[in-house]
């Protein structure tokens, strides 16, 4: 009975801390639109005294209807003073975006009356002000969002391309969190089956086969957390942008490349070789995926202490680069040397390393060639087998739109496309908690045979990590499971 026991203890404490979240409440207010000045502005508040804030602010006997629009003269509550007139609109709890009684004030939003409205409300007694985040912890708190929504309501405020804004908004929506939530509510039908055959088996109050249904429910959900792990951390890149890296030998034109794609001179350019000397970055939206894009010291063996750092530092970047373009110079004679394909094919197998990144071969400096030239390569390549080979010119810009192209194509066979599939993992937080929710399901199989409390442990175990991600992890529903399902204390 030890296990049960230990629910009942733990459900009571939960039902206090629901309960003091719920009751124990301080009214907030914000501002929430961006700072500045704007056309209109929009100040919010949330809790229990909202209405009270509301009628002192507008003189108003009555709530206005909620969801509604309403033009209202907006007052200082001490002096009376008019300080704007706008929109007001009513939201009852816990019909909110927090689940409490919200109101949003619409003002002017010259800087003078966004502050004169948040000094009418910070002089409130019953108010006071919010805390970053505050608003939606509050959603989060009365069940209006789980954690994943959180995260993608946090990303779209962020998201700086369309796929980063089509992956945030299917995340908001729920659909990670209902894969999460189906698998906690298969482990928590499975958690409490075997917690009652270890109660109640002696009373014959459970049906022999339980644990074999147990025992498929894991094996199941272990297939299911493999597949999902192993997405190759498409969600996350897209979320935090995809690693490019620009390397190559000196003066091959990669600081030229990186300027051209960001339009702006972000690294020096300069005939002499080694120039650049550190790992220069630019963030950039290419085909509607986030990009990083370094420019690395050139690949060549040097005294100067100061340049074998930056080549250390370049071929450390490589190393941790998604995509990698090898950027090189046609000008310098290496493809009209025997075997400039062989050359090609060894620099392709040596930057691919482990097989998972890819490379965009670019051969730079295409405008110092003939014509006849341009045409061989071509020629050479077409059938090489190589990854993409892009010929262009960073001086005349000849060829750039079909290396983005090649490019573009490569984040999208990286990222994928957001709004297809099943939806993935998109932050390290995820993946941390499922790997240990995998991780516990492993340990549950070898501890089946030989001991069945540490087996529920491990589901316990396992349970918990899934409900550290959406943030719902409940014992109530557990007992709710318990009793329903074994009609135990009738």
């Amino acid at each position: 009975m030890w296990s049960l026991r230990r629910c009942l203890n733990t459900f009571a404490q939960d039902s206090l801390r629901k309960w003091i979240h719920h009751h124990v409440r301080d009214t907030i207010f914000a501002l929430s639109s961006g700072h500045g000045k704007c056309g209109v502005a929009v100040i919010r508040t949330s809790g229990p005294s909202s209405q009270e804030a509301l009628h002192l602010l507008t003189k108003w006997q009555a709530l206005p209807p909620p969801r509604q629009v309403k033009l209202a003269s907006i007052l200082c509550p001490k002096s009376g003073e008019l300080l704007d007139r706008g929109l007001v609109i009513w939201f009852s709890g816990p019909h909110s975006f927090t689940g409490e009684d919200c109101c949003e004030y619409h003002v002017h939003g010259g800087p003078a009356v966004v502050s004169g409205v948040l000094q009418a409300l910070g002089s409130l007694e019953m108010l006071r002000p919010a805390e970053p985040g505050e608003f939606t912890k509050r959603a989060f708190q009365n069940g209006k969002l789980d954690l994943t929504e959180v995260e993608g309501l946090g990303d779209l405020i962020h998201a700086e391309t369309e796929a980063q804004r089509r992956q945030a908004l299917r995340q908001m929506s729920g659909e990670l969190g209902q894969v999460y939530q189906r698998w906690s509510r298969q482990l928590m039908r499975a958690l409490a089956h075997i917690e009652a055959f270890i109660d109640f088996s002696e009373d014959d109050n459970v049906e022999e086969g339980v644990l074999l249904a147990v025992d498929e429910v894991v094996e199941k959900l272990q297939k299911e957390l493999e597949e999902h792990l192993g997405d190759n951390r498409r969600g996350e890149r897209l979320r935090d942008g995809v690693q490019v890296v620009l390397t190559g030998a000196t003066n091959a034109g990669k600081s030229s490349l990186l300027n051209v794609i960001s339009q702006k001179p972000t690294a020096i350019v300069s005939a002499i070789p080694g120039t650049t000397r550190d790992v220069v970055e630019a963030a950039l939206n290419i085909g509607g995926y986030p990009v990083i894009l370094s420019d690395t010291a050139g690949l060549r063996d040097s005294e100067d202490p100061i340049e074998k750092e930056g080549v250390r530092r370049a071929k450390a970047r490589v190393g941790e680069a998604d995509v990698i373009v090898a950027v090189i110079d046609v000008s310098d004679g290496l493809l009209s040397r025997e075997a400039p394909l062989a050359h090609l094919q060894n620099l392709f197998s040596s930057l691919q390393g482990d097989g998972h990144r890819s490379v965009v071969v670019a051969l730079n400096k295409v405008d110092l060639l003939s014509q006849e030239s341009i045409v061989g390569i071509k020629q050479l390549y077409q059938e090489s087998g190589l990854p993409p080979v892009c010929l262009l010119s960073c001086h005349t810009g000849e060829g750039i739109g079909n290396f983005l192209r090649v490019l573009r194509d490569r984040l999208k066979a990286i990222c994928g496309d957001p709004l297809q599939g099943a939806p993935t993992i998109t932050q390290t937080r995820h993946r941390h908690h499922l790997t240990a929710c995998h991780n516990a399901l492993g340990r549950y199989s070898g501890h089946r045979q030989l001991d069945l409390v540490l087996s529920a442990e491990e589901l316990r175990i396992a349970h918990r990590q899934l409900g550290a991600i959406t943030g719902r992890v409940s014992t109530e529903e557990i007992l709710d499971i318990i009793f329903s399902d074994f009609c135990i204390g009738k």
